[in-house]
């Protein structure tokens, strides 16, 4: 299913899910194009028909490392030992929060002690991005993928976007100089590290 809105629409609001395309289309664009070059964004509020129609065509699937750490944590399908390598890795998506920002602001102390359990070290808003980073790097998810925010430490003032919201959304960016050299020998390190070469 997707979500339509109706033409003129001033916002989302009045949108409804619909049926969308089915095992006849990605037949059809198999057919032309081979594997599919696609990703299923199977986030949020999805069926069991969303899930059998990913794995039948071998979409990957996403992981969001934020939401990997509510009360059902060893159960969950965020937490990376529940993986498996047909997925992308995110430590957030552009709906997110920065990974600092939603560690201060947004992950209770419940939430952020589970952090702590599961990577067994303190983790502190100044070390969670690096944490998070190398949770999704050692992770068997074929693809790791590190907004720059993350990858820079940056607060919830670099936040990209806030759902529902039409204020202060894609304004911020990357200034030149701030992804330095430092960054740079980080992401090369722990891309051999975790033989993501």
């Amino acid at each position: 299913p997707y979500w339509e809105v109706p033409e003129g629409d001033q916002t989302a609001k009045n949108g409804k899910w619909v049926p969308g395309p089915g095992p006849e289309f990605f037949q059809a664009v198999e057919m032309a194009l081979g594997e599919l070059p696609f990703v299923a964004e199977d986030l949020g509020d999805i069926d069991a028909d969303v899930l059998h129609l990913r794995d039948a065509f071998r979409l990957p699937g996403m992981k969001v490392l934020q939401f990997a750490f509510g009360g059902d944590m060893p159960q969950s399908d965020y937490i990376p030992h529940n993986y498996e390598k047909n997925f992308l890795v995110y430590t957030g998506t552009h709906d997110n929060n920065t990974t600092v920002g939603w560690f201060r602001n947004e992950a209770g102390e419940d939430v952020r002690q589970r952090i702590r359990q599961y990577v067994g070290n303190e983790v502190t808003a100044e070390s969670v991005h690096h944490v998070f980073a190398r949770l999704a790097y050692s992770s068997v998810a074929s693809i790791a993928i590190l907004p720059v925010q993350d990858v820079l430490g940056l607060d919830e003032s670099a936040r990209m976007n806030v759902p529902s919201s039409a204020q202060n959304n894609w304004s911020w960016r990357l200034l030149p100089g701030q992804l330095n050299q430092a960054a740079e020998r980080l992401l090369l390190e722990w891309t051999r590290i975790y033989n993501r070469g």
